[in-house]
């Protein structure tokens, strides 16, 4: 393929020079991001993530990152950043000015932070060559793996993936291959707490709300028919605290003296002393 048509395909701005076949030498492949992955509302959103957790980490040492593109490649905010995250000190001058400097300061800190997450990782998401040529995807791996394995709560966007054409460089011209790469995980519900799994639902699948209330429509029928009870409607139906005391009654084999609270509630204050009741059951 043709540097010029591969540049047309990959619509890259015109800063970020396409490597010509001089460039990019034989047997080597490099990494670009498509425009309609960089547009993805998740992976801007996951990139906001990143930049606000490093600016809250370094805010105390006047450090402010605007973009992970431009500001992380010369070692300088990985620096601080690992160091106050592994809580050690790394034996690497503050500040580099030139090119070398900068990227044997890169170097150090890399060697630093791949000793501390998992050993099949950081050989093949990054490199010292990848983070030092503003390589936004290497960038991002490097710092999602930072976060999962020092700050292992922050809330990452889930699933997020962007598609990415590979170029390679051959004795026959520029190769390039289309992809998807995995950039965070897919939290499983199993691994969810309850209150997590109903925020994964609205969040990535909200055409799926009706039919789990559907079901959880059954559910509760299904306990309360012995009682002659039906609900038809989630939304309203549990608002007064009655029918999820008697739900409670019958999942939990026992009765709710009737003189406790009131079947039928007729103002706001039978419907607070109904919904007490019921929180004081599920206590």
């Amino acid at each position: 393929m043709e540097p010029e048509s591969l540049y047309n395909l990959l619509q890259l701005p015109k800063e970020a020079s396409l490597p010509v076949l001089e460039e990019l030498p034989q047997g080597e492949k490099k990494k670009y991001i498509l425009p309609t992955s960089r547009k993805d509302p998740r992976f801007e959103e996951l990139q906001k993530v990143l930049m606000e957790w490093i600016n809250a980490k370094l805010h105390a040492e006047h450090i402010v990152v605007r973009s992970l593109e431009e500001d992380v490649f010369d070692g300088l905010i990985l620096h601080h950043l690992f160091q106050k995250l592994a809580g050690i000190r790394l034996e690497v001058e503050d500040i580099a000015l030139t090119a070398v400097s900068q990227r044997r300061k890169l170097e150090v800190v890399l060697e630093a932070a791949n000793r501390s997450l998992p050993a099949e990782e950081p050989q093949v998401k990054w490199s010292v060559d990848a983070i030092f040529s503003k390589d936004l995807l290497a960038t991002l791996h490097l710092l999602v793996a930072l976060a999962e394995r020092f700050q292992p709560d922050l809330a990452l966007p889930s699933n997020v993936q962007v598609e990415v054409i590979t170029m390679e460089s051959t004795k026959n011209g520029l190769k390039s291959e289309k992809s998807m790469e995995q950039l965070t995980a897919c939290r499983c519900l199993s691994d969810l707490s309850a209150e997590d799994v109903f925020d994964e639902l609205f969040e990535l699948a909200p055409e799926k709300v009706s039919a789990v209330k559907e079901a959880i429509v059954t559910f509760v029928n299904q306990k309360l028919d012995r009682l002659g009870l039906s609900v038809q409607n989630l939304d309203t139906q549990f608002a007064d605290g009655v029918i999820l005391l008697l739900l409670i009654g019958q999942l939990g084999g026992f009765f709710l003296h009737l003189k406790e609270f009131y079947l039928t509630p007729s103002s706001p204050a039978e419907m607070v002393s109904s919904q007490s009741l019921s929180s004081m059951v599920c206590l």
